[in-house]
């Protein structure tokens, strides 16, 4: 597992820079480097790395979005207001019916099928969204309507939003009956979540003003509970619905708020985590790519991609309707929403493993979607944020 490793994070390093340095998203060469090692392609990874794939992908998951947290501001977020909460749902809700209605056309499957296709890649990508808006607040871009903040918050509500949708469909595809419960988990998982958040962050702020430690001890003890409330979501699983992730990010808004020079300490030690998380991260999701199913897909299934897309982006834009933001934000918002990557490597293959007839082409779908909206949501928030957003920190 060592050698495994050392390949993953010296390859996807190299991989990385070079892309980096033609102007490339570094997680374009890092997914690369993924294909590259995984069994479907030379085979250089240990067995036992990619049995615990999907926990490692979950701890640089916890990294980024403890980072995140700690560098948001509830105030920001105050102002946002009615645009961030239909951020959270709508474009996902736009990109579920435009996949039903595109694809049993373009792809030949049920209605049904398509429901469970469009809710594996309706998720936005944290990974690739998260880091994008940490350096686009540190560099002062779009403050003044916290369009940063906005992306942010609605990315991570997104991702449960669609995971219990996607629950939902699969319980009907396997025969299950399927009640109003199933979706009144989601506000719910959504509530508690956020509230076991607070809850902890408070408890730790009193407890790191009252015993003084090193800032590397109060990074462990947070990576520690934030581990705990992943491993609490899926024991509850069934019984109690609650967001592992969004305690943990709301752990982290608390803590900037009520010890806020802690917390620019704690994000500036997990920035540096976040070199490695980042590598070990995208070359993983690269694993989870079977290039094998991309040739087998053909055009219509980059078509309905495309489509979902263009349809998701409107969803976007209608969540900003009345907003007052001027039409060069409402873009880089829309623009913004598009990268998937996480979730698909997390959920894409569920279908398969339960031998539905859709398995192998929603995880195809997901794998072409990946590779395609990673780069393209990476470049085009990039290239166009210092052109689509003010910088505020010039003006004072």
């Amino acid at each position: 597992m060592l050698t495994s490793l050392a390949l993953i994070f010296l390859l996807g390093l190299i991989l990385g820079s070079i892309f980096q340095k033609l102007k490339l998203p570094s997680l374009l060469g890092m997914i690369i480097t993924g294909i590259i090692l995984s069994p479907n392609a030379l085979n250089l990874l240990d067995v036992s790395l990619i049995e615990i794939a999907p926990s490692l992908r979950q701890l640089a998951l916890v990294i980024i979005l403890t980072r995140a947290g700690l560098s948001l501001d509830i105030e920001d977020l105050k102002k946002v207001g009615r645009p961030a909460i239909l951020m959270c749902f709508v474009p996902a809700c736009f990109e579920i019916l435009g996949v039903i209605l595109i694809a049993p056309k373009l792809l030949g499957i049920s209605v049904l099928e398509a429901a469970i296709l469009g809710s594996v890649i309706a998720a936005v990508s944290p990974a690739v969204i998260v880091p994008k808006m940490l350096k686009i607040m540190e560099e002062g871009y779009g403050k003044k309507h916290s369009i940063p903040q906005l992306v942010l918050a609605g990315a991570s509500v997104d991702d449960v939003f669609v995971i219990v949708i996607f629950t939902a469909f699969i319980s009907l595809a396997k025969g299950e009956d399927i009640s109003a419960m199933n979706f009144v988990q989601i506000p719910i998982s959504i509530v508690i979540g956020i509230l076991l958040g607070i809850i902890t962050g408070a408890i730790l702020s009193l407890f790191f003003k009252r015993f003084h430690m090193r800032d590397s001890v109060k990074v462990i003890i947070i990576l520690s509970i934030s581990f705990l409330f992943l491993e609490c979501e899926n024991q509850l699983k069934g019984f109690l619905p609650m967001s592992g992730l969004l305690a943990i990010m709301s752990m982290g808004v608390f803590l900037n708020q009520s010890y806020n020079i802690l917390a620019k300490r704690l994000s500036a030690k997990y920035n540096r985590l976040w070199v490695a998380a980042e590598v070990l991260l995208f070359v993983l999701v690269g694993v989870t790519v079977d290039l094998r199913y991309v040739k087998e897909a053909g055009i219509w299934a980059v078509l309905t991609i495309v489509l979902a897309l263009v349809i998701r982006m409107a969803g976007v834009f209608v969540s900003l309707l009345k907003s007052g933001l001027p039409k060069n934000e409402k873009l880089f918002c829309m623009l913004a929403y598009t990268p998937k990557a996480t979730v698909q490597a997390a959920i894409a293959g569920i279908p398969l493993s339960l031998n539905l007839s859709c398995g192998k082409i929603v995880l195809t779908v997901a794998v072409i979607a990946i590779l395609i909206t990673a780069p393209f949501g990476a470049i085009c928030v990039d290239k166009s944020y210092k052109k689509l957003l003010e910088n505020n920190r010039l003006k004072d």
